[in-house]
């Protein structure tokens, strides 16, 4: 079994506005925009990350939004929807403040002990917020929610699969147990992480292919602390029999990539060097970064690329 591996690092979604999905999660989600950069395949497009004061592994949710993109559309091979934990008590904030901003999708539901309410991001996203008592992780509070209702991070990820056998197998190898079932549901989870440390399973057998597009979940990365950690993870998940890639450095973490039982990709990023190897705390997310190998591409997209303020 892997032990290093800390619960969720970040996860990554399409979208189809920078500016629309940069208002939803700053100014109604109330996160912190952490890096503004662009793709490292598609440098035309940004990818803006958002989560706490620094961007701790575990809070980032991390968007390309490709201009004018199809919406996706759910199924089998994906993770369908996207949890952040807030404290307990703080749903009936969280209700008003999401309905006065006319956010839809507003609904609240008991799953498996957790009360919580499930809401559509800008582009149709599946998101919901989870009550999770003494969760410790520190909120980012400047952009305008509360500090004693405001997110603390990720909760977890739900995937919708065929079967759950291979799943079962990796996330068992993964250091998950399962921790409690609701029919077709069931959950796995981190005995001890970084409380963002939570997959559910969804298993339907009749469920179409998912197709990607705008609100569709990319991938779901996984957190460990160093490229040590990622060497031992990697020669795990390969001497399972999945294919995965090398290290890949993405200037804030270094990734490798593989695809799961079922068709979800999935990514193991380090926790180091994090967000402020390139920017001052105070100033996160303010400046257009760039990697090294696009650097020559600045002129170009610093006129190109849609301003995402105002």
């Amino acid at each position: 079994m892997i032990r290093v591996i800390r619960g969720l690092h970040h996860v990554t979604a399409l979208a189809a506005d920078a500016r629309a999905n940069n208002q939803f999660f700053t100014g109604v989600l109330g996160l912190r925009r952490v890096k503004k950069t662009v793709n490292f395949d598609a440098p035309q497009v940004y990818h803006l990350y958002y989560g706490d004061e620094t961007g701790a592994p575990g809070t980032v949710m991390t968007h390309f939004p490709f201009p004018g993109m199809a919406r996706g559309r759910r199924g089998a091979g994906e993770a369908v929807l996207t949890e952040f934990a807030i404290p307990a008590g703080a749903l009936p904030w969280w209700t008003a403040h999401l309905a006065a901003a006319g956010v839809t999708g507003l609904r609240e539901d008991d799953v498996l002990g957790d009360r919580r309410l499930d809401f559509d991001g800008p582009d149709g996203d599946s998101l919901a917020l989870v009550e999770v008592a003494g969760d410790v992780r520190a909120p980012w509070t400047a952009d305008g929610v509360p500090g004693e209702v405001a997110i603390r991070g990720f909760r977890g990820v739900r995937l919708r699969l065929r079967e759950a056998e291979g799943m079962t197998r990796l996330l068992a190898l993964m250091g998950y147990a399962e921790a409690g079932r609701d029919g077709a549901l069931v959950r796995h989870a981190l005995a001890a992480g970084n409380g963002a440390q939570v997959v559910d399973l969804e298993i339907d057998a009749t469920a179409r292919d998912a197709v990607q597009g705008a609100g569709s979940v990319h991938h779901v990365a996984f957190s460990v602390p160093d490229r040590a950690a990622q060497d031992e993870v990697r020669a795990a998940l390969t001497a399972s029999g999945l294919r995965v890639t090398e290290p890949i450095d993405r200037d804030y973490f270094h990734a490798i990539y593989f695809r799961a039982p079922g068709g979800v990709l999935f990514e193991v990023a380090t926790d180091e060097p994090g967000f402020e190897r390139d920017e001052d705390r105070a100033h996160l997310g303010e400046a257009l970064r760039l990697p090294a190998q696009h650097e020559h591409l600045r002129p170009w997209l610093e006129t190109h690329l849609p301003p995402i303020e105002g």
